[in-house]
């Protein structure tokens, strides 16, 4: 039988007696007699069935001892050989009973564990307060209960416990309180490591995403600085291509500039009449205001144009010469404005204009008077609002420029002819200078006579060092329909053909200069002169009319202007 098979055994009286009527009458069955039926053996019935359930109760009896005491025996093997460790204490908290595992605990023999104060073994104030209290609980309530506890080891060591307690009654009605003591030490420190190590990990990760935060918002930062930095690297590139390119096309027009004949290379006289002009030229040269130079042919508005610049604010860039006689008529807005590839027939290249060449600089516009009315429309944008556009190109393009323009006709009656807008005339017409003609200003004859002998001398290599009186009265007395430029040639001239040192002016020429009216004088002498001279030249270019070696620019003129005049006088190539 089990422990627990005492539950089995009849529990009524009525139940125990016919079980020992049972047995008996098997026995009274087995011996062969009746069951009696008098008084008597009706008692002696009755004590035989009594004492068959004595007999009963005695084996149950013995039974149920027997499995106590199997059942105190693997009890208390299992209590001392338990791989946890179990304590028995009374009511006070005295150890009256430890199995193996409980001294392996504490680290004592059993021996001297018990009649000990279980308290002695506790950590701190705290925890023995907490002890008792517990003990008290587990007594009152009659159920197990738990409570975690700190225990301090023979050693020193800390463990980390948890009482499971429960009240149980021992000999005498005594009650006991037997403990499931569960050393958890090593679960609360992998507890501990464990929150060591997440607390360590939350401090990496904290780090490490600040780390990565400093450095995302570094990247971010580098990238915006980056993305301005290449913005500014593509604006500056644009710039330093644009600025190539007006280098390249200034340089190609100094290039022209420098090899380029001019009349003469600076305002020479002293004249009253010059006087003005040098007083309006210092009048306006410091600032921006448009210039117009009127005056005749060879009076010498190109080098006024470049005093003016020279004497400007704007000095440090070239000054853009632009004559309007020489462009031909289908090339005149390229020039002035630029092109792109492509934008006509035979514009392979893209070409940066005159305009966006003189931005914060000057441009000439000598012989405005030739040019077409339907560029006239452009101009005047120019000047009124700083912008126009390139041949194939719809954006606008803003330029600083500084306007300086020249004419020998009359724009007031080529406006009245329909030939020059009267709005772009007036926008011109801000600031006039009147140039002199030569036959004006004689008094300054002989230190241009000076100038240009020094001048060829050096050019051609030959040594003239005088001049002679009756040369220069000669030269005095012409009329000078060509002015400056008729003056420089003929010097040039005559210093080709002097012999010696001093100056020889042609013969014929000083023969026409002696005739007795001025103003036939004037005619023969231009027609003559003019007519030989052109002659000559034409001969020594070999009749190449324009270019840097042509007869135009030996002769000081236009091409369209030499054109005209060898048509007026018959001269043509045999």
């Amino acid at each position: 039988m089990t422990v627990n098979s005492h539950k089995n055994r009849p529990e009524l009286a009525s139940d125990l007696r016919r079980h020992a009527e049972e047995r008996l009458t098997v026995q009274v069955q087995k011996e062969g007699y009746l069951p009696p039926e008098c008084g008597t053996e009706r008692n002696f019935h009755e004590l035989q069935v009594h004492q068959i359930e004595l007999e009963m109760q005695n084996d149950e009896l013995r039974q149920t001892q027997t499995e106590l005491e199997l059942t105190r025996d693997t009890f208390s093997k299992l209590y001392e050989f338990a791989p946890v460790a179990y304590f028995t204490f009374d009511t006070h908290g005295v150890i009256r009973r430890a199995n193996l595992s409980g001294a392996q605990l504490i680290g004592l023999e059993r021996g001297l564990l018990v009649q000990t104060f279980f308290s002695r073994f506790i950590a701190d104030a705290v925890d023995r307060e907490l002890f008792s209290n517990h003990l008290s609980l587990v007594v009152h309530r009659k159920v197990m209960l738990k409570c975690p506890i700190n225990l301090k080891g023979t050693d020193g060591s800390v463990i980390h416990a948890q009482l499971q307690s429960i009240a149980v009654s021992g000999e005498d009605n005594v009650e006991y309180i037997l403990t499931s003591i569960v050393d958890n030490t090593v679960r609360r420190q992998l507890e501990d490591k464990l929150q060591q190590a997440h607390d360590t990990l939350e401090v990496m990760v904290l780090e490490r995403t600040n780390e990565l935060s400093r450095t995302n918002a570094q990247l971010i930062q580098e990238i915006e600085e980056h993305k301005l930095t290449e913005k500014k690297l593509l604006k500056t590139n644009a710039e330093i291509k644009q600025l190539k390119e007006r280098l390249q096309s200034e340089n190609i027009y100094l290039q022209d500039e420098v090899a380029r004949h001019y009349n003469f290379g600076e305002i020479i006289g002293k004249s009253s009449i010059l006087s003005h002009v040098f007083s309006q030229i210092e009048q306006v040269a410091p600032m921006n205001a448009t210039v117009l130079l009127l005056g005749e042919t060879g009076t010498g508005k190109g080098v006024v144009a470049r005093a003016i610049h020279s004497s400007s604010s704007r000095k440090g860039r070239p000054l853009i010469t632009v004559n309007c006689t020489t462009l031909p008529a289908a090339l005149v807005e390229s020039e002035l404005f630029g092109r792109e590839r492509g934008a006509y027939t035979g514009s392979d290249i893209r070409q940066i204009g005159r305009f966006e060449l003189a931005d914060g600089a000057t441009i000439f516009l000598d012989e405005i008077g030739e040019l077409p009315m339907d560029l006239q429309c452009k101009l005047l944008r120019v000047i009124q609002d700083g912008e126009f556009e390139r041949l194939g190109n719809p954006r606008t393009i803003k330029t600083d420029v500084r306007i300086i323009a020249a004419t020998n006709r009359n724009l007031e009656e080529a406006i009245r002819n329909g030939k020059f807008r009267e709005d772009l005339f007036y926008r011109l017409n801000v600031f006039p200078i009147t140039l002199p003609p030569l036959r004006q200003r004689k008094d300054d004859i002989p230190l241009l006579v000076n100038h240009f002998v020094a001048k060829f001398n050096k050019k051609i290599g030959k040594r003239i060092e005088t001049v002679s009186a009756g040369t220069l009265n000669n030269l005095l007395e012409y009329h000078w329909p060509g002015n400056v430029r008729e003056l420089e040639s003929i010097i040039e001239r005559a210093v080709i053909i002097s012999q010696g040192n001093e100056l020889q002016v042609l013969d014929r020429f000083t023969k026409i200069l002696t005739t007795s009216d001025p103003v036939e004088q004037d005619i023969k002498a231009l027609v003559e002169l003019e007519h030989d001279h052109i002659l000559q030249v034409l001969h020594k270019t070999g009749w190449r009319i324009e270019g840097k070696n042509g007869a135009a620019v030996l002769l000081g003129l236009n091409a369209s202007t030499l054109r005209a005049r060898m048509r007026k006088y018959g001269i043509a190539r045999q």
